[in-house]
């Protein structure tokens, strides 16, 4: 594929999420959020690491917003603490907390960055959870009222607004498999959260367009599936089916049309009657969307399940109870090929695939890639460079199938690669590194890789360089 220039005004950014940088976590008035609790609970996470002191992004800012502009970002997509900004989940916020936000916001007005706010990126203040979670309803109030508190105090210098990331994680992982926090194991409540995620949603759209300017844009970042059958029999068509319910439509239903797809609700009666639903739920969550952001990492191979009780993978990490309700019929199948040290496998024409599908589902509604990316065991070489040539590769076949959707008329409008920093990388600690920058975790000393200087010159010219421009792997001459 010959070089090719992206459009005019596509946004070049980075993503992070509070509770995997900043630290500082007991520091202005902030409380426990659940993934305080997850991660200070013996066995919860690899080596026991928490997110305490991580990135110590909150006392680095300056230094990692000069770094954003030594890349060429033109944007920065982070989320807010909930629990830094409004410690119990109810009542008035704490003015030191968002005064974090207020200075983050500045910082990166001043370097010409702009700001791409994420309201919820997995961290529910701790009371809020003891109180039932997000199974039970009263948390998508609660968080409508944190919305609002947030948009009062950033409105006027942020534009670009994310209510929930990835909704998928939190009902499925947190309350499914408890492979993140909470860590509880219960199917029914994982439909209940997934419902209540919608809610929240549709409660804090509304909230934020009473209390923001009008030029403001709204979304949400869904971690869709692009779910393949292993073969073309009708058992496997048929396990594909079941995943893309559980997977993209128990979001998208209610979100774009409106509605829960009426084949989710039939795979789930034994469990649920679904009457945690209640009347004006699903047009409360089917809110205009001016945005719709898409996270990608690797696709998902199923199949009919021969034998239901064998252990299976589906890449969301060990535990011996299933995220999938309702699922048991399903079996998930590595493909061959090439692998990130997630031992996800690679392959870009899964993110093609989404943006072309919610694009003709979504037409009216710009896209965004607000996560995409890849970790390696990056460690710095003797010149105390770090060179990741794989993930080079990795970002090169993922930003041209990002073309190829626009060919096609997706309507892209910016990308955010994951993660601008190394991190705290939620049940597996620090032993996964995302990062365009690595991140010395006992000096906090930060590296850009190789990778970042690729990245930083796409940004600057807005051109995918040619595959023939690219390094070799390592190992290789």
């Amino acid at each position: 594929m010959p070089s090719a220039s992206f459009p005019p005004g596509f946004l070049w950014g980075s993503a992070t999420a509070a509770y995997q940088i900043e630290g500082a976590a007991r520091e202005d008035g902030r409380t426990p959020s659940i993934w305080d609790t997850f991660s200070h609970t013996p066995g919860r996470t690899e080596n026991g690491d928490t997110g305490d002191v991580a990135c110590d992004h909150y006392h680095r800012r300056a230094e990692d917003v000069a770094l954003m502009a030594e890349l060429n970002l033109s944007a920065y997509r982070f989320s807010v603490s909930w629990s830094r900004v409004q410690p119990t989940g109810r009542g008035p916020a704490v003015q030191r907390g968002l005064d974090f936000y207020r200075g983050l916001v500045d910082d990166l007005l001043d370097r010409g960055i702009a700001p791409s706010l994420t309201l919820y990126h997995w961290d529910l203040p701790q009371e809020l959870e003891d109180a039932g979670g997000w199974p039970a309803r009263d948390t998508a109030y609660r968080f409508a009222e944190y919305a609002q508190l947030v948009a009062e105090a950033l409105g006027d210098r942020v534009e670009m607004w994310t209510t929930l990331n990835e909704p998928w994680c939190t009902a499925f992982l947190g309350y499914g498999s408890g492979v993140h926090a909470p860590g509880r194991t219960d199917p029914v409540a994982v439909l209940r959260a997934a419902h209540h995620l919608n809610l929240a949603h549709g409660l804090g759209t509304q909230a934020l367009r009473a209390a923001l300017p009008a030029r403001a844009r709204i979304g949400i970042s869904l971690n869709p599936s692009a779910v393949r059958p292993l073969t073309q029999s009708a058992a496997d068509a048929d396990a594909a089916r079941r995943i893309d319910a559980l997977a993209n439509r128990i979001f998208s239903g209610p979100l774009l049309h409106g509605a829960y797809p009426r084949d989710l609700l039939a795979d789930t009666a034994e469990l649920t009657d679904w009457s945690f639903v209640e009347p004006g739920d699903e047009a409360t969550a089917h809110q205009r969307l001016d945005m719709l952001g898409i996270n990608y990492y690797t696709p998902a191979v199923v199949s009919h399940a021969e034998d239901p009780g064998a252990p299976r993978s589906d890449g969301h990490g060990a535990s011996e109870h299933s995220p999938w309700p309702a699922a048991e019929s399903v079996a998930f199948h590595q493909p061959p090929g090439e692998r990130t040290a997630m031992d996800w496998s690679i392959d870009p024409s899964g993110l093609y695939d989404l943006l072309v599908r919610y694009g003709r589902e979504a037409p009216d509604t710009a896209l965004y890639i607000t996560e995409n990316g890849a970790a390696y065991d990056d460690k710095p070489g003797a010149d105390g460079a770090v060179h990741d040539p794989e993930r080079i590769a990795y970002l090169h076949s993922h930003l041209a199938a990002v073309q190829r959707a626009l060919e096609v008329g997706a309507d892209v409008r910016g990308y955010f690669l994951w993660s601008l920093l190394d991190n705290f990388e939620w049940a597996y600690g620090y032993g996964k590194r995302f990062g365009a920058v690595h991140v010395d975790f006992d000096t906090q000393v930060r590296t850009p890789k190789s990778s970042a200087r690729w990245y930083a010159e796409v940004a600057r010219t807005g051109t995918l360089p040619e595959p023939a421009g690219l390094p070799e792997p390592a190992g290789q001459e």
